[in-house]
């Protein structure tokens, strides 16, 4: 005997009603029971971090032994690390903003993260280039290289731009060698050049250029007496090639605008901040980036700060000291798969159910005005 039932010719209006809620409050669920999800190499993130707000603390520490004032209009989380507007080893002009940005000990695991990327392993030595401009986005470099196990080829300018390390009494190299002494990193620079214009400090003062002279002098480092920019480009492609001791380079890491480092001012931008494999089209300006990336090496370019910030979920404005884990570098919030998945299968269950099994038309009778849109169809 066939058994006969009815389908009605149209889905009832409470079925769709109740099928969109549960979508809505699947798609609310979903968004708001997000899951935190631990980014690769956390460990290796988490000890460079702590070494440079180590670091920071050494750095800090000395400058008020030294008796210099730390402006906290300029550094509101009074770090140390924020120097002058002016001072007569002042290069060039710079953007408070960007210095205050960098004054974050969680910029180390962000170099972690670009040398991983790099596929930079323990061992590996890589060529560097230092910026007196930046002396807290320098820290959390040597931070990241010391914590990897590296074998950094560091080439660093003295002089700096504003609010760089630009105090006469208390310029990178002192820094560099401070972090030496209290053995927070095993390394030092192969030589140090003047900066700024032409890497050697053009339009300085003759007093700006003795006070670099001294400040290189005094840390035992070797100086670069840099007659032209590409006397001085030459001059840091040597100094790597004579102390990689055959070993092959593996990467380039630059900080700041150096001149030689990524050729003159539109240099500085042809390159990307962050990683970049390859070397960008139209970059026909001589600069050391340049060379490394014509070789096949991966070129790390640390400038852009607040770029940077936005990216791996960086504090761009800090008015304290971040605490080291804080960023998007370290964790990030995802969907929850197992809360998305529950949710897709309810309601492809549902949808089976109210419509394919018709239950949403015993559960939800249609009403007489829906009824009158036609009858039922007979089905054997």
């Amino acid at each position: 005997m066939k058994k006969v039932y009815w389908r009605p010719q149209r889905t009832s209006a409470r079925v769709l009603v109740v099928l969109a809620l549960a979508a809505l409050v699947g798609l609310i669920s979903v968004e708001t029971f997000l899951t935190r999800e631990v980014q690769p190499y956390y460990k290796e993130k988490m000890a460079a971090a702590r070494l440079a707000r180590q670091a920071f603390r050494v750095l800090k520490r000395e400058r008020l032994k030294r008796g210099l004032f730390i402006d906290t209009e300029s550094d509101p989380a009074q770090s140390g690390l924020i120097g002058q507007l002016i001072s007569p080893v002042t290069t060039n002009t710079g953007h408070l903003p960007a210095k205050q940005a960098t004054i974050n000990p969680n910029f180390a695991a962000v170099m972690v993260h670009l040398l991983k990327r790099a596929r930079i392993n323990s061992g590996d030595t890589v060529a560097v280039g230092l910026s007196g401009s930046f002396p807290a986005l320098n820290t959390t470099v040597v931070a990241a290289l010391q914590t990897l196990k590296l074998k950094p080829l560091i080439v660093s300018s003295a002089g700096a731009s504003q609010w760089g390390a630009n105090i006469p009494g208390f310029m990178w190299p002192d820094m560099e060698t401070l972090l030496h002494r209290n053995r927070l990193i095993s390394f030092h620079s192969l030589a140090v050049s003047p900066g700024g214009i032409d890497d050697r400090a053009l339009g300085l003062s003759r007093q700006g250029k003795q006070l670099i002279e001294q400040a290189i002098l005094r840390n035992g480092l070797t100086p670069m007496e840099v007659k032209s920019y590409m006397d001085g480009l030459v001059q840091r492609m040597a100094l790597y090639k004579d102390h990689s001791e055959d070993a092959e380079i593996k990467a380039y890491i630059n900080v700041g605008g150096g001149t030689t480092s990524v050729g003159t001012h539109v240099g500085k931008h042809l390159f990307k901040p962050g990683l970049n494999r390859r070397p960008p089209r139209g970059a026909n300006i001589d600069s050391v980036m340049t060379r490394f990336a014509n070789r096949g090496l991966p070129v790390i370019h640390l400038t852009q700060v607040d770029v940077l910030c936005q990216r791996y979920g960086l504090t761009a404005q800090p008015l304290h000291m971040p605490a080291v884990g804080e960023g998007k570098i370290f964790s990030r919030e995802v969907y929850n798969k197992y809360l998305a998945g529950g949710v897709l299968v309810t309601l492809l269950l549902m949808l089976v159910a109210l419509l394919r099994m018709d239950w949403g038309y015993r559960l939800f009778p249609t009403n007489k005005k829906e009824g009158q849109t036609g009858r039922p169809e007979q089905m054997v």
